[in-house]
């Protein structure tokens, strides 16, 4: 016979049971998450009583968007935004147009910058957000309703002291400009700060554009001195030739390193005495390809991974250094531009190898730092220059690198793992100041 004590046991199991999106067969990029949680979990301490909290996302939003098509068809396409935490603050992350975008990628991201902004101290909470879609298909029109739409069914949960988007994979300025105007009109009245990664003339800040570019080349040049790695004349190789790859391209190489790979969608180009990062842009925005770039050999794609470098870059997608790839890595040094390009196999690989990892979630918070100026100055209507935000991101950059640097050196663990002790301990240290409410 079962006793009521019994039937509340079993009610608590079941309610405490994996949500269908977590079920371990179709975790996807979300389970890589979940296992750097794991390791995490025996230096948390006492806060390892909260760990549950990181698991589990705190909102998750699926939306229907429903456009008119140029021809006069209605198109539907599925929309996401997930707030993973907010004990910090308000949620902070990006939106992505992509074919392939799909919740657990979200969730995974969303997670991520939970870390990341944790692991930098900003008082932001992690969110992301995205739409499966591929923006190459969409007119500008077709584009603008798009965004439009999305940001109208997302309303519900954004705001400037709620959760605030920026700019992801193939979305810009402009989108984030149709972004805050919608979300204005919605509550009849401009409010800047909803976004970042605006235009400068609607709020945005100077600086943001090299941001996640110039953190990735800062935490780098940390890692390259402790790794005892010249920048004069560092061979760099950059996976992904977008905002960051770019940015992170022209910034190693006016500091005297020199590019000798660049691989992104189009082709993958090598040059031992150097590519100009400049001369490739430009070719890529005439030709629409790498493909053919003068004083540079295309080379197959997958032999990217095993050419002759001292700094590697990956600035595209997640899941890029696997088992499979990792083990054909000649670079000293792997600066993550990208938001989980490691699996956690490969990075054990890597650590064997003597490969010092700069993780994604420190290395490529240069964007979201500048992001955090830019929310601040709409805040208080007051700007600041070019110089001063670059100095400000400079400073906090280095000195998250060199705390966290700190961290593994007294725990003999990477620099992941050491940002994600630092990270999820002052995110559960928040959880258990604040308590469970009601």
């Amino acid at each position: 016979m079962t006793t009521p004590a019994d039937q509340k046991a079993q009610d608590i199991a079941r309610a405490q049971s994996i949500p269908s999106y977590l079920d371990p067969q179709h975790l996807g990029p979300y389970g890589i998450f979940l296992e750097q949680v794991e390791r995490v979990t025996p230096y948390l301490g006492k806060l390892a009583y909260w760990v549950e909290t990181l698991k589990r996302p705190k909102r998750i939003l699926v939306v229907d968007v429903p456009i008119h098509l140029d021809d006069g068809s209605v198109a539907h396409f599925e929309g996401y935004r997930v707030q993973h935490n907010t004990s910090r603050g308000p949620a902070k992350g990006g939106v992505r147009f992509h074919q392939d975008v799909t919740l657990s990628e979200v969730m995974a991201l969303s997670a991520w910058m939970t870390v990341k902004n944790a692991a930098v101290n900003l008082p932001y909470g992690g969110g992301k957000g995205g739409i499966r879609v591929d923006p190459r298909t969409l007119s500008n029109s077709e584009l603008e309703r798009l965004t439009r739409r999305y940001t109208s069914e997302i309303s519900i949960i954004i705001g400037p002291d709620k959760d605030i988007p920026a700019p992801d994979v193939n979305t810009n300025p402009q989108i984030m400009a149709w972004m805050m105007d919608t979300y204005s009109m919605n509550v009849g009245r401009t409010a800047t700060g909803v976004v970042t990664g605006k235009p400068i003339s609607l709020g945005g800040s100077l600086g943001r554009g090299d941001a996640t570019g110039r953190g990735v080349f800062v935490t780098g040049a940390e890692a390259m001195r402790q790794a005892g790695v010249d920048m004069q004349g560092a061979r760099v190789a950059v996976q992904g030739f977008g905002n960051v790859g770019n940015a992170a391209a022209r910034i190693f190489t006016s500091h005297g390193a020199k590019v000798v790979a660049i691989q992104d969608v189009t082709a993958t180009v090598y040059s031992e005495a150097g590519i100009d990062p400049v001369a490739a842009l430009d070719h890529l925005r005439a030709h629409g390809t790498l493909a053919g770039l003068p004083g540079a050999q295309e080379i197959a794609k997958g032999d990217f991974w095993s050419v002759p470098c001292d700094v590697m870059i990956p600035a595209a997608l997640e899941n890029q250094i696997t088992v499979d790839t990792a083990p054909k890595i000649t670079a000293k040094v792997i600066v993550e531009g990208a938001n989980g390009p490691t699996t956690p196999a490969a990075d054990d690989l890597l650590r064997e190898k003597g490969v010092l990892v700069v993780p994604d979630v420190l290395a490529n918070a240069g964007g979201v730092t500048v992001s955090y100026f830019e929310w601040v100055q709409d805040f208080s209507s007051f700007f600041w220059t070019e110089e001063e935000i670059n100095n400000r991101l400079d400073r906090i950059m280095r000195e998250a690198y060199l705390s966290l640097a700190d961290v593994a050196e007294r725990h003999k663990v990477t620099l992941r793992t050491a940002a994600y002790i630092v990270a999820c301990t002052r995110v559960l240290e928040s959880r258990a100041l604040r308590g469970l409410y009601p």
